[in-house]
């Protein structure tokens, strides 16, 4: 494991407080981060930071190399001189639930004017710094900003339907549109340099106060992005470009049909061609970004449930091997050690477990799952080893006050038989096992320390709506919350060592 016992919360950015709407990456991200090391705790995880697409999902994003421009800061940019404070002013978006259409509109409109300001007469050292973020990550910034003006041009239409020409990346047709959209590329290129510019403002005040950030990376990637658009040959693709075998999981307990998640599959036999040399660049930037990776579905790195895209469902799909060891073996000789943690929940196998173990990446441990099987359920504590991360849930699960709420009463017997308690209180008798279990690394869900119902639910799998969409209010974070946190933290010996 990469962390000495520790903890830490997960929340992403877009669950901030602040006034335009969303979470963003100025002063409330930061006073969070003094929360976070007022309270003893060493990590922030956060979800997927790229440009969110269908459902405003971070799963699902245009880019796997991007960030989302809506986390950009607009008092940051003011205090940049890209956007004078009249600009800002009255332009709050209220409601405590994220309203993305109108958040997209306000922010999307500043940017241009922040862009425009930019080039006009920013001071030279920040001229200076965009020219070189522009030259250092030209290898996916290029096609991503063309992209996004290519997107914007066509309706918010898919790439899959746009004319063939730039469908099929034909050299003078790229050569056009890139001159024909420079206006709205520079307006892209100028959103990622400022959320880049912020992000690592963040991140280095985490760094500072002895959090780390632990991000978190989907093994796949939609089918509407630059990412598939711009590699046609890393996918099982046909002549037009279109997907022919997607990605899923098969029936199971949960599913009688399975679940058709519609990201095209991954040709690996090309991809090792090249020595996987589109994942070592994106797990290179990755962890430039963060200090921690989790790795969503890494049991797709064993094996995959390929599904012919003509199936409505995925109950006719098929195991596609991967070759997940040769993979991890050149990242490592690339990059040296992986601080990853294996997103491992769900239908595991001992090929699975075996890979994991190979590499020594921990796994994920989940106390809701934990006590529908009798005692040698995998993730009751008294199963676990040190090397795991453990949680009371995930952004997919209930809250635990939901969750506890929702059992039967024969499963709220099994917890209390557990417990040794008649009535626990929740959700601290779930956090209070997790942070005192063997795992090294507890991560609890914000939404769980503050002892929130399932009004505090991030994401309702199969369920596109309203997702996403939770903040946390503004006065949540108080003194005796970071005290009660801060006791439980040293009493569990997860407090980081003095100095």
């Amino acid at each position: 494991m990469y962390l000495q016992r520790s903890s830490g919360i997960l929340l992403h950015p877009t669950a901030l407080p602040g006034p335009h709407g969303i979470g963003s990456l100025g002063r409330e991200a930061f006073r969070f981060v003094d929360f976070l090391a007022a309270s003893g705790q060493s990590v922030w995880q956060i979800l997927p930071l790229g440009p969110a697409g269908y459902g405003n999902s971070p799963y699902s994003a245009y880019s796997a190399f991007a960030g989302n421009p809506l986390l950009i800061c607009l008092e940051g940019l003011v205090q940049a001189g890209d956007l004078e404070p009249e600009d800002i002013e009255d332009q709050n978006v209220s409601g405590e639930w994220i309203d993305y259409e109108a958040v997209r509109a306000l922010k999307e409109g500043l940017l241009r004017k922040g862009a425009c300001r930019f080039r006009q007469g920013a001071d030279p050292k920040r001229q200076e710094a965009f020219i070189a973020f522009c030259a250092d990550q030209a290898a996916w910034l290029d096609d991503y900003t063309l992209f996004q003006a290519l997107r914007v041009h066509h309706g918010a239409q898919p790439w899959t339907r746009w004319p063939e020409v730039i469908r099929q990346r034909q050299p003078e047709a790229m050569a056009f549109w890139r001159q024909e959209l420079a206006e709205p590329i520079f307006v892209f290129r100028y959103a990622q340099f400022a959320f880049f510019e912020q992000w690592f403002a963040l991140k280095d005040h985490a760094n500072r106060s002895g959090i780390k950030i632990l991000g978190d990376m989907p093994i796949f990637v939609a089918l509407d992005s630059v990412d598939v658009w711009s590699n046609p040959d890393d996918f099982h693709l046909d002549e037009e470009r279109r997907p022919t075998l997607v990605a899923g999981v098969p029936p199971d307990y949960f599913s009688e049909t399975g679940q058709r998640w519609g990201n095209p599959l991954y040709c690996w036999e090309r991809m090792a061609e090249k020595n996987f040399s589109w994942w070592r660049e994106r797990l290179r930037w990755s962890l430039i970004q963060t200090d921690l990776l989790r790795i969503d579905h890494f049991r797709g790195f064993e094996a995959c449930w390929a599904i012919p895209v003509e199936e409505k469902t995925a109950v006719n799909g098929s195991w596609m091997p991967v070759p997940g060891e040769e993979l991890f073996q050149s990242l490592i000789s690339e990059l040296g050690d992986l601080p990853l943690v294996a997103e491992d929940l769900g239908l595991i196998t001992p090929e699975v477990e075996a890979l994991r173990d190979r590499f020594a990446f921990p796994g994920m441990k989940i106390l809701h799952f934990a006590f529908d099987s009798g005692p040698d359920n995998p993730y009751l504590p008294h199963n676990l080893t040190r090397n795991c991360v453990i949680y009371t849930g995930t952004h997919d699960n209930d809250t635990t006050l939901g969750w506890w709420r929702s059992l039967s009463d024969e499963s709220r017997r099994s917890v209390c038989a557990y417990l040794g308690q008649d009535n626990p209180e929740m959700p601290r008798a779930l956090v209070h096992m997790a942070m005192t279990s063997v795992a090294d690394l507890c991560i609890t869900p914000l939404q769980d320390i503050l002892e929130l119902g399932n009004e505090g639910r991030m994401n309702r799998p199969g369920h596109p709506e309203e997702n996403w969409c939770w903040r946390f209010a503004p006065e949540a974070l108080t003194e005796s919350l970071q005290q009660r946190l801060e006791k439980l933290t040293f009493l569990s010996g997860r407090e980081p060592e003095a100095g």
